[in-house]
């Protein structure tokens, strides 16, 4: 495998829902954008970068005004994200939340996330891989307005980054400055959000139970196992199932999130006969098969969710696991 997303993209359940909060139909804005008249009714479905623009460009025509990203971010409904975005709501922190969002990205989608945070500043900017022509607006402004959205909802604090830049001529709005409450620069030579390092830093609410209903019943499940189950190897695993999604989590990062040392964490982890890579196999078998019984959810998404670098190595571990493809199992568990 490439290592490189296909050129597929998915519009999600909370972006149809947000379009029709506008007042517009889902059946009126794919006839502007020339694409199949029921590919909201599919959630499998898939286009490419170039029909993802079109379906972009054709919300500008039908709904012309400068703040339709924001409205659409600010109007989505989060607890119908798809699991891989839930999951971001889910994190330690500010920073951890931006950082599950790129990686889901550079994994799973032909948009990449590019991060870097030095001097102070966290620059943020997004790149589609192959786009043969600019950005839509409002496909940044939907960029830019989710991640200052993550961080607000994630900390519950009305957070404001330290400066917008856009490329585009400056629209005569104030709708921009007003959402991100920051000085906002257009015909810049790139689009770019810049935040304050120390707001990355802010933490997240986890166990808040307005954030619990958001996540996926998988996650969730996680959360609840964590207080019910008095065995430290129950206790590991349901801390993996809900730090999995940021990548693979090492010893230290389960034994901060338990409040011990990871010597400690380690004596007794050896103590009940396994190891810390033996409980790490099991917590992802385990939310695989929870993860693959919603028929909704994408492999690529499974394999972002439980960690794993590419779909591919997603599969050799399955087939060790189950004997068969995820696909496999998936038709077999829900036809039984």
């Amino acid at each position: 495998m490439s290592g490189i997303p296909a050129d597929k993209c998915k519009a999600p359940r909370a972006f149809w829902h947000a379009v029709e909060r506008l007042g517009l139909p889902a059946s009126a804005l794919l006839r502007q954008a020339r694409l199949p008249a029921t590919l909201h009714l599919n959630e499998h479905a898939f286009v490419t970068t170039a029909q993802y623009f079109e379906l972009w460009r054709a919300l500008e025509d039908l709904c012309p005004e400068p703040a339709l990203g924001i409205r659409l971010v600010e109007a989505a409904d989060t607890a119908i994200h798809p699991p891989s975005t839930l999951a971001a709501f889910h994190a330690r922190n500010y920073r951890d939340g931006i950082a599950r969002i790129a990686r889901f990205k550079r994994l799973c989608s032909p948009e990449q996330l590019h991060v870097a945070d030095e001097k102070g500043e966290c620059t943020i900017s997004s790149e589609w891989l192959y786009a043969k022509e600019p950005t839509p607006a409002v496909a940044t402004d939907v960029a830019f307005a989710f991640v200052v959205e993550l961080g607000r909802r994630g900390t519950g604090q009305h957070l404001t980054p330290s400066r917008v830049e856009f490329r585009r001529p400056d629209p005569k709005s104030d709708a921009h400055r007003t959402y991100f409450g920051c000085p906002v620069r257009y015909g810049a030579p790139r689009d770019l959000l810049v935040l304050r390092s120390t707001d990355l830093d802010r933490p997240f609410p986890g166990h808040n139970p307005e954030l619990l209903e958001i996540l996926t019943p998988a996650l969730s499940a996680a959360l609840g196992e964590l207080s019910a189950q008095s065995s430290i190897c129950e206790q590991v695993k349901s801390v993996l199932k809900r730090s999995l999604a940021s990548g693979r989590p090492e010893l230290s990062d389960i034994a901060r999130e338990l409040g011990m040392s990871e010597r400690t964490l380690q004596r007794r982890i050896t103590e009940q006969g396994t190891s810390f890579r033996e409980l790490l196999v099991d917590a992802r078998q385990e939310l695989g098969r929870q993860l693959l019984s919603d028929p909704t959810a994408d492999i690529d998404e499974v394999a972002c969710l439980l960690g794993y670098q590419d779909a591919s190595s997603f599969y050799r571990a399955f087939r060790e696991w189950e004997g068969t493809t995820p696909n496999r199992w998936r038709d077999s568990t829900l036809t039984a």
